[in-house]
């Protein structure tokens, strides 16, 4: 708003309470004290109870209205007929007469008040229109104007230098940068500067800042917006915004406009029960225009960014538009370790400190989880008012991230602690002797999160697939927990912790049955059902594409596949009872145990402390400094 406009309106309303006041208060507007009647007045005139007797402007055709004084101080008002002998017989009584003179006009508050309702819509007026003359998205009648924010050419200071972990994006999208920088070099063989570009990719992965780094290497103009911004709850509102952001585009040309989260207005035309006049496919239907219509927008290079490019229609997708589409993953090893140290420029770190030996130990971490892990590490420095961020940071850092905050203060019985500790020595023993299983590196029975206790799994490098083998493998391990219970206190006092190991292990067998064609019985076939098709528009309800006796036979064969993973997980524990016990009564003991102690434990050795332990000076679980944990409730055991 405004500060002409804010001004103003505080004026008229301070005015307005003024006048309120004064004409409450005002000794003009305010009645007498004692108001008598004309034949008692008459009487205290006869009397000679009268001082002073004033006639006032009241007086009106054949009525009289008198204000007057009492010899004793006090005052009154009398209204009475027109008698011309009244003043005789005042002038007999020796009473003062004073007469008003008569009234010339108006008064000043009479014509304030009159002109104060036209005042007060006169200034509502001026008002909305300064509203209208502002433009952008602050107005209260623009809500048709484009709402993108603008940057100039010097002001976007992020480069390339600023982005890891994606250099094939870097590589593809390098190519606009000379496109902006020099279209003449490429228009002069036939070649035209790319209408669109869609980068594709997981949450977290960089793509805006990709974006503004190619803006700030070709030193354009950057125009930013969400997808969100363009829809509004009146029709025709979005199609004037993409105008208008695409007309303002071209008086900056050569430019970048950035659209994040295009899914939220380019998805499916025709989704829905809704019909196709809603006001999203006018929007998008507009921004098809403006990207590739009559009027092609020449020297506008739009970006735009979305982790759902199944649900966009392709009439978006065509080149024209869109001429590519540039996936963003989530980085690899090398990748995340460029990641860490850009990151870690402003971070002041031990010697001992390995972005390498991090970015091993956070395989599917992307841009935005290496952000916060430093971050939290750093956090971990200062609580210990620690100079420098050393290796301990990042390990706890990590272990938070991926397992939750410890919860120390969640009140938990001894049972509780040894059910669980035998939960989680299951899961540890079962994952160390399965083949092909991501190796064991720590386990813990202090609630973290939503659990009681975790079992942590760490790859020992970057995968992308999975095997028969291993997807066995890592059933057996999460029935490890279930099986260990079982073995331990009996079928009967087996605890509702292994749920989520439940859940997880039954969706991952039937995915190998319905999806993944790991199955002999059912063969490399497809049974899923899609699960989208109302929502892309394409079905009003799904069809079923199994038939009954095939839907029996798939549960057949997803319960054989559990059945026997659960067999082959109780043989594995039968046999390493002894192992079995070793590790819960380590972890009753150290409540937390690491790869090392782990290998001892499978050695047939018992385990020694902790190395964190050493080096602190801890002697038994109960001695674990003022600031241990975090507040928590009690959640579900995994």
């Amino acid at each position: 708003m405004n500060d002409l406009v804010k001004n103003l309106l505080v004026t008229l309303v301070a005015l307005l309470v003024l006048m309120t006041a004064y004409q409450a208060f005002s000794p003009e507007f305010s009645a007498p004290t004692q108001e008598t009647t004309y034949s008692t007045f008459l009487g205290e005139i006869d009397a000679d109870r009268i001082k002073k007797v004033e006639f006032t402007e009241g007086s009106v055709g054949s009525v009289t209205a008198l204000k007057f004084e009492r010899t004793d101080g006090s005052k009154g008002v009398a209204f009475g007929p027109y008698d011309r002998d009244l003043v005789n017989v005042l002038v007999h009584h020796k009473v003062e007469i004073i007469q008003d003179k008569p009234a010339t006009g108006p008064s000043f508050m009479q014509i304030l008040f009159g002109l104060l309702p036209y005042l007060l819509l006169g200034g509502f007026i001026f008002f909305m229109y300064r509203q209208m003359q502002q433009g952008g998205s602050r107005g209260a009648m623009t809500f048709g104007k484009s709402r993108a924010k603008m940057q100039g050419e010097n002001e976007v200071k992020v480069t390339f230098a600023d982005v890891a972990g994606c250099d094939e994006a870097k590589e593809e999208v390098g190519e606009l940068v000379e496109f902006l920088r020099d279209p003449g070099k490429f228009q002069k063989l036939g070649g035209r500067i790319p209408r669109g570009v869609l980068m594709v990719g997981s949450p977290g992965t960089g793509k805006t800042l990709l974006a503004r780094a190619i803006a700030g290497e070709a030193k354009v103009p950057f125009f930013s917006i969400s997808g969100s911004d363009f829809v509004e709850m009146f029709v025709g509102v979005g199609a004037s915004r993409v105008r208008d952001m695409f007309d303002t585009a071209k008086k900056h040309a050569p430019c970048i406009i950035f659209i994040d989260e295009i899914d939220a207005v380019g998805r499916h035309r025709g989704a829905g029960l809704g019909g196709g006049h809603d006001e999203r496919e006018q929007t998008l239907n507009q921004l098809l225009v403006e990207m590739d219509g009559f009027e092609g927008g020449e020297g506008v290079i739009v970006i735009a960014a979305t982790n759902r490019p199944d649900v966009l229609d392709p009439a978006l997708l065509r080149p024209g538009r869109f001429d590519r589409q540039v996936v963003v993953n989530l980085p690899d090893v090398k990748g995340r370790e460029q990641i860490l140290r850009v990151h870690m420029r402003k971070v002041p770190l031990e010697k001992d400190v390995e972005p390498m030996t991090i970015a091993r130990g956070t395989p599917g971490f992307s841009g935005a989880d290496l952000a916060n892990l430093v971050n939290e590490a750093a956090l971990f420095a200062a609580r210990e008012n620690a100079k420098d961020v050393r290796m301990e940071h990042f390990d706890k850092a990590r272990d938070k991230i991926m397992m939750g905050a410890e919860r120390r203060s969640m009140a938990m019985s001894e049972d509780e602690k040894r059910n669980t500790a035998y939960h989680e020595a299951g899961h540890a023993i079962v994952g160390r002797i399965v083949p092909d299983h991501d190796p064991v590196y720590k386990v813990t029975i202090i609630p973290r999160g939503r659990a009681l206790g975790v079992t942590m799994y760490l790859p020992e490098g970057d995968r992308y697939s999975y095997n028969k083998e291993n997807i066995e493998s890592r059933l057996c391990s999460l029935y490890g927990g279930r099986v260990a219970e079982e073995l331990i206190f009996g079928a009967d006092k087996v605890t509702t912790g292994a749920s989520n190991d439940i859940e997880r292990a039954t969706k991952m067998a039937r995915n190998m049955v319905t999806k993944w064609g790991l199955s002999d019985e059912m063969g490399p076939i497809s049974y899923g059902e899609e699960e989208e098709e109302v929502f892309l528009g394409r079905s009003v309800s799904q069809s079923k594409s199994v038939s009954d006796d095939t839907a029996r036979k798939i549960d057949e064969v997803v319960r054989g596949i559990l059945d026997r993973a659960y067999r082959r997980t109780t043989e594995i524990l039968r046999d390493n009872l002894d192992k079995l016990h070793i590790m819960a009564e380590a972890l009753l003991t150290y409540e937390t145990i690491d790869a090392t102690q782990i290998d001892a434990i499978m050695e047939g050795r018992r385990p020694g402390p902790p190395a964190d332990w050493v080096k602190a000076g801890r002697t038994s679980k109960d001695d674990i400094g003022p600031a241990a944990g975090t507040l928590g409730g009690p959640a579900p055991q995994v």
